[in-house]
């Protein structure tokens, strides 16, 4: 009896032991490890060693590059019948931009018309004192004054036809157009349709290629120690965070502006694909070398910020990443640095680097 109560209970030991062998198994993790896809997003950069600097933060605007900037006023009065372009086109030379209806365009084609009246008659009439003076008729003097008053007239016909170049005058249309003095982009427009343009009308349109831009940096009294001409420079904007514009401090006024009360240095920026738009604010970050002192440094942009705590990624392989917190010395916009706890050479993720801790915490 007793070997019948005893095997159910064995079985029923062993099938329980059986199942949680099983379920610790289920449970077990794997490890994490980079895969290709994500590896294609990170960035890894070495720890190294680099002079100790301060950074020196300002503020500024993004404004069109002076140099490289037409602004058109119309030569005539009249009234715009018509425009074939908006504000950011790009325009080529010679592109018809608009039409103006004007007084100023009868007067011309009527002036021109009796300029080759008055030629023909001057053309016919220095024929006949020619024949004449051949026949001994007329004097030297009677020919060289017909030729002087057709000459007259025909620098006069010339003129007007120049002028009426000058401001495109079509005569089909009985208009003047008004053409692209340049290829670029409309950046400004004060021009439309019905509108009347006179002698003390703001310029109708303004034109700039964007290739470079100015970034207008306000310095303050308190910075002016710090700020020289030719200094290396950051500029961010919000429109695209992280990224940075490499440039130098080209030139930095001798006056206070009267109105912000500081004094406006000027950087030159080269506008790659145009990213940088007249209008947009944009942050400056100048970096003053200490020198001497070298400490390991690594991107401040590597650093990540959690618990209250600041935390790097260490990449050893794609299946070892340590998660370590960091006390730097020093930190300033674009580096941090350290006396300990960062060897140089160790690597370290420094762009999308949240994704992977994210996953590790998890």
């Amino acid at each position: 009896m007793k070997k019948l109560i005893l095997l159910p209970i064995l079985g029923l030991m062993l099938v329980y032991g059986c199942g949680k062998k099983e379920e610790i198994k289920e449970t077990k993790e794997e490890k994490f490890c980079i895969d290709k896809d994500l590896k294609e997003k990170i960035t890894i950069e070495a720890a190294q060693k680099r002079s100790v600097t301060e950074s020196i933060n300002l503020t500024g605007n993004i404004t069109y590059n002076a140099d490289h900037v037409v602004q058109f006023n119309s030569l005539v009065e009249g009234i715009i019948t018509k425009t074939t372009f908006s504000l950011g086109d790009y325009v080529k030379k010679g592109q018809v931009l608009a039409e103006i209806k004007s007084t100023e365009l009868n007067g011309m084609q009527s002036e021109s018309k009796s300029f080759q009246s008055q030629i023909a008659v001057a053309q016919r009439n220095l024929q006949s004192i020619k024949s004449m003076f051949d026949d001994g008729i007329a004097s030297q003097k009677d020919l060289m004054q017909a030729q002087s008053e057709l000459d007259v007239l025909k620098s006069s016909l010339e003129n007007v036809r120049a002028n009426l170049a000058m401001f495109s005058a079509s005569s089909e249309r009985s208009v003047f157009q008004i053409k692209a003095p340049t290829e670029g982009y409309i950046v400004a427009k004060n021009i439309s349709p019905g509108m009347q343009i006179t002698d003390g009308s703001d310029p109708l349109f303004t034109i700039s290629d964007l290739k470079e831009i100015w970034v207008l940096v306000n310095v303050y009294t308190s910075n002016l120690k710090n700020v020289t001409e030719n200094m290396l420079v950051d500029v961010t904007t919000p429109a695209y965070p992280g990224e940075v514009f490499k440039g130098k401090i080209a030139m930095l006024a001798k006056v206070f502006d009267a109105d912000e009360h500081v004094l406006k240095a000027r950087i030159v920026l080269e506008n790659k694909n145009l990213k940088l738009k007249p209008g947009m604010t944009a942050d400056i970050v100048i970096d003053k070398s200490k020198g001497g002192e070298m400490l390991v440094s690594i991107p401040a942009k590597a650093v990540i910020f959690d618990n209250n705590r600041d935390h790097i990624l260490i990449y050893k392989d794609d299946c070892t990443i340590e998660t370590r917190e960091i006390n730097p010395i020093i930190k300033n916009n674009n580096w941090v640095y350290f006396d300990k706890g960062v060897n140089e050479g160790e690597m370290v993720i420094t762009k999308n680097q949240l994704l992977i801790h994210e996953r590790l915490k998890n």
